[in-house]
């Protein structure tokens, strides 16, 4: 038996198959300037109005934020190369529940890091590696936002996010994800 769900606004008119995506701006900060960016991201993830869109910060995060997102972008400053410990353990502590319960989310990533060359590119590739072990969609963007200013691996910035060039790269990979989030889950 087929089941065919629909919903009706307050005008009374069938909003049939008109469902908003989920996504979730997950971050570690230390320092505020991932949470600076996590704030980009999130105002960039909301620019379609089409879908719910949440900030948290992964001390706050629990599995049911992920279970309940369609999207997720994952911050984290880079330490060594790598996303922080706190995300790290979050990701390990949360993976018995989750694991092959998740597949076919869509994730991406950004990082803070303590000056150019600092290796928040390969942070977002260690947080895209996890992302993909969880059996999430990943992407970066082949955008630039400024002269020899692009986010092939996810967004990235030394220190504060305070140039309109870090700005940008914030919010046009939430932009991103809001996009694919309208393609993929917006029926």
């Amino acid at each position: 038996m087929k089941q065919i769900i629909i919903l009706i606004n307050i005008d009374g008119k069938s909003i049939k198959g008109n469902f908003m995506a989920n996504i979730l701006v997950l971050y570690d900060s230390n320092s505020g300037n991932t949470k600076k960016m996590a704030e980009y991201v999130f105002e960039g993830a909301n620019s379609s109005g089409n879908n719910v869109v949440k900030l948290l910060c992964v001390d706050d995060a629990t599995t049911e934020d992920i279970n309940w997102c369609d999207g997720i972008a994952v911050g984290s400053p880079t330490n060594m190369g790598l996303l922080s410990w706190k995300m790290k353990k979050f990701w390990d502590e949360c993976g018995n529940e989750l694991w092959g319960k998740i597949d076919g989310k869509i994730g991406c990533a950004f990082s803070s890091e303590g000056g150019w060359g600092g290796g928040a590119e390969i942070t977002c590739m260690s947080i895209l590696t996890v992302l993909m072990n969880f059996g999430f969609l990943v992407f970066g963007a082949t955008d630039y936002v400024a002269d020899k200013f692009t986010l092939h691996y996810g967004a990235t910035n030394p220190g504060s996010p305070d140039s309109k060039q870090a700005i940008d790269a914030c919010k046009r990979i939430g932009q991103k994800l809001d996009h694919w989030a309208n393609k993929y889950f917006n029926k």
